[in-house]
């Protein structure tokens, strides 16, 4: 049975990963402090011997070592960029900066003194504001290095850098995973991010405020595919030591993906048009060429059969 270690186990995306490793038949030791992760979302793990929880910052050195490891997914981190969310980046900028560079550190440490690959989640936010589009694996980005969304941005860029510094001086086993936008059950409905936003909007009857006038663009990938999809780079040796997107190429604007809500929900939401958000992308799509390649890995689930999985997990009403 193979050990395996996930910081942010308890987050949305980490959740759902520990549930696909335990499901093969590995031991899942998930270490998280609850910032932006939720218990709710690993209740159900509780009793279950081949699951370990470990409350902890790993911006901090764990007080015990760890060994015998087969595999580090290291997740943890603030993912929303909404100003107004307590469990987004935005509330917890020096947190975020931390859990990406200390703690990205000591992962990388831990995986080098075990001798096991670590996946690091990076970000499709490393591109910025891109002036390429769609991104590649090889286009550096367009950041802003101080602006409100750099704790983020930076942060996962930093700890790209420390990675591939360890990869070269220590020869560790790195594979890094930069993910573009994904939804699915479990994400919190207030947080935020723009497809629960629009969600919650339908469920409690209230305006949804969009950012800006709806044609910058995102690229939504359920989040079953993408853990599929990361699954397909922690299996694959030739991933060591690459920068992989993984992402659903299909590209809506902001005005499109509520139409599309709309439509399934049969019924218009109520839209508000405030000011767009600070360095908000404009514009947003994965180019997955080298997933399609080095893992034989693309999407399967469509934005509208996603979100209706997406909406009828949360038990209001079945579409």
């Amino acid at each position: 049975m193979n050990k395996i270690l996930i910081t942010g186990g308890a987050g949305f995306l980490g959740s759902h990963l520990t549930d696909a490793l335990i499901a093969k038949g590995n031991e899942v030791i998930v270490v998280d402090n609850f910032v932006s992760g939720s218990k709710d979302n690993i209740k159900h793990l509780e009793g279950n011997p081949n699951f370990t929880l470990i409350e902890h910052d790993v911006s901090l050195p764990l007080s015990s070592k760890i060994n015998d490891l087969s595999a580090i997914y290291h997740f943890a981190s603030p993912a929303s960029p909404n100003p107004k969310s307590s469990i987004s980046y935005m509330a917890h900028p020096i947190e975020t900066l931390m859990v990406n560079s200390m703690g990205t550190k000591h992962m990388l440490d831990l995986a080098t003194s075990n001798d096991c690959p670590i996946i690091l989640a990076s970000t499709s936010e490393v591109y910025g504001d891109p002036a390429v589009h769609p991104q590649t694996e090889d286009y550096n980005g367009n950041v802003s290095p101080n602006g409100p969304r750099s704790c983020y941005d930076e942060g996962k860029r930093f700890l790209e850098a420390i990675a591939f510094a360890y990869r070269r001086v220590h020869g560790t086993k790195i594979k890094v995973v930069r993910i573009f936008n994904t939804y699915g059950p479990r994400m919190i409905l207030d947080e935020g991010r723009l497809i629960p936003a629009i969600i919650n909007s339908h469920f409690t009857n209230s305006v949804f405020y969009q950012h800006g006038d709806g044609t910058s663009t995102r690229a939504f990938c359920y989040v079953d595919d993408l853990v599929r999809g990361i699954l397909s780079v922690a299996d694959n040796d030739t991933s060591i030591g690459e920068v992989i997107n993984l992402g659903n190429p299909e590209e809506y604007s902001v005005a499109e993906t509520v139409r599309v809500v709309e439509d399934l929900v049969g019924n218009k939401l109520n839209v508000e048009v405030i000011e767009a958000l600070a360095d908000d992308p404009t514009r947003r799509k994965p180019d997955i060429t080298k997933a399609r390649n080095l893992l034989n890995w693309k999407p399967a689930i469509s934005l509208r059969d996603g979100l209706k999985l997406m909406i009828n997990s949360y038990g209001k009403k079945d579409l």
